[in-house]
């Protein structure tokens, strides 16, 4: 027994070192880390315990390019896997599909999250004349690379998905990514691409360099795919714990609660300095979130894409909670086709994992203009009136200063969106448009025809905001507005509320599911 165990320690230390000592130096001179170090640095020290090591090592190829297994973050469970790029370049191939696909059955199995450390090429190229070759194309088992996609899929909604772009994903394999929750990339090191530069050099002869076609900034700032930028491969593992921490395990539980340090009754007298009474004037959210949230902690996602929208995570009174608030800042806090996909998209993860939403307010409307409309605002819109509709999580939105027309729907504040609870700050204007709008609207001939239409245009406006939006009349006369708050009070009406609403009854439509415009 001495010398199997013996054996047995010699050749699973040589399959650790993947494609060999000469491979792993060569990726740490481009400064990367290994598979195996990735981990190491993602997990609780000695926590990993792997599955399927000694997978193709007799022909030195241990792992099939790819390590996966279970360990814990902070001691909660998790599964993950890496891309191993020593071994056949961190390829995709059968045995290695089958891993991942394994992996992810044992996420939804178990009820734990599956991170996923990416550095794949895409499906591995086989020559066809190679006998006994994993040629996808010859086998028959649906577990494997090509259909890992659906394990993906069976898991959304299921189990938390979170990835991590540490080098060059192409082909097949961007696609398992963009099928998670979220999505980390890494500056100067990260790119995602369907088809790479030689390809389209080849077809098109434009040239485009990796950093252009599919780097950080593009896929953080632009597309939208990504959802947070890092620094470095350190940053982004302290990034996936961070993130970790306000998500459950699965769709069954609720995000677990943290000691709250900060008083839930706390007043915040400088939200009145924050915001400004001026419709006119603009103003940082982020300053309203930070004064609002335990002690000031907001994990943003995609924080550079479609800024007129701010979504994220923080905590009340300990307890997890997602954010979606406009931005006064960009475009005047307009919604727009990208803003819509943003907060859809964010609205629907949370409600899946049981995480209450807080709407912050304020947005003179959708953003009017042909680009827009030849955009699809009406389909891209129509996705944030379906998620919303579709959320049974508690939903409690606060009014700040204005909402008008359509927007009012796409932030859940009119009745039939079931939000709970809706508050509003002392000159909140509500209605179909703004107060200057609705006179130039109704009154374009009278103005003219005065004998002071400058006079006569401040009066009509006055007289408009006094009796159609001013939010001391909406709530004399409506019921879904509960109650108009002093702008210190806010964290204190949100806590209580969350007490409130923290055992709500999610009720479930009788159907297979909906289908949401795309």
């Amino acid at each position: 027994m001495k010398k199997a165990i013996e054996k047995l320690r010699e050749v699973k230390a040589k399959a650790a070192l993947g494609g060999g000592e000469e491979k792993i130096a060569k990726l740490h001179a481009k400064g990367k880390l290994t598979a195996r170090e990735r981990i190491e640095l993602l997990l609780d020290p000695g926590s990993f315990n792997e599955f399927n090591l000694l997978i193709k090592h007799r022909i030195g190829a241990a792992g099939d390019g790819i390590l996966t297994g279970h360990g814990t973050i902070d001691g909660r469970v998790v599964c993950v896997f890496a891309h191993d790029t020593t071994v056949f370049g961190g390829s995709m191939g059968y045995m290695h599909g089958r891993k991942v696909y394994k992996i992810h059955e044992m996420a939804l199995d178990m009820g734990v999250p599956i991170i996923g450390l990416n550095d794949s090429p895409g499906a591995r190229v086989i020559r066809p004349d190679v006998a006994g070759s994993d040629n996808p194309y010859r086998i028959s088992d649906e577990k494997h690379a090509g259909v890992v996609f659906l394990a993906n899929t069976r898991c959304s909604g299921a189990v938390p998905q979170i990835s991590a772009i540490l080098g060059n994903c192409t082909g097949g394999s961007v696609y398992m990514p963009a099928l998670t929750d979220f999505i980390f990339m890494v500056d100067g090191t990260s790119h995602m691409f369907i088809t790479g530069p030689k390809v389209i050099k080849s077809v098109t002869r434009e040239e485009v360099s990796m950093k252009d076609l599919g780097g950080s900034d593009v896929h953080c700032r632009i597309t939208g795919v990504a959802d947070f930028r890092v620094p470095g491969e350190q940053e982004c593992m302290l990034g996936i714990k961070r993130l970790l921490s306000f998500l459950p395990s699965n769709w069954r539980e609720k995000p677990a609660p943290k000691p709250c340090k900060d008083d839930p009754e706390r007043l915040t007298p400088s939200l009145e300095e924050v915001v400004p009474m001026d419709q006119k004037w603009g103003y940082d959210m982020h300053k309203v979130i930070s004064a609002l949230v335990d002690q000031g902690d907001f994990l943003e996602v995609k924080p550079e894409f479609a800024g007129e929208i701010i979504t994220g995570f923080a905590r009340m009174s300990g307890h997890a909670v997602g954010i979606v608030a406009n931005q006064p800042m960009v475009l005047a806090g307009c919604m727009t086709v990208n803003s819509s996909d943003k907060q859809a998209r964010f609205i629907r993860f949370c409600d899946a994992f049981n995480i209450p939403l807080i709407l912050l307010v304020d947005t003179p409307g959708y953003l009017p203009g042909k680009d827009q409309e030849h955009a699809g605002i009406i389909r891209h819109g129509a996705k944030v009136l379906y998620a919303l509709s579709e959320a049974r999580v508690p939903k409690i939105a606060i009014l700040l200063r204005k909402v008008y027309g359509g927007a009012a729907l796409g932030m859940g504040v009119l009745p039939g969106f079931g939000t709970d609870l809706i508050y509003a700050w002392p000159g909140t204007e509500i209605g179909p448009m703004g107060a200057e709008q609705a006179v130039e609207l109704f009154y374009d001939k009278d103005i003219k025809a005065s004998k002071d239409p400058e006079e006569f245009r401040a009066a009509k406006i006055k007289e408009y905001s006094k009796e159609y939006a001013d939010s001391l009349s909406l709530a004399s006369d409506v019921t879904y507005v509960q109650d108009i708050i002093e702008p210190q009070e806010t964290r204190r009406c949100i806590t209580r509320s969350l007490r409130l609403l923290e055992n709500k009854r999610l009720r479930k439509d009788r159907k297979r599911h909906g289908n949401i415009p795309m």
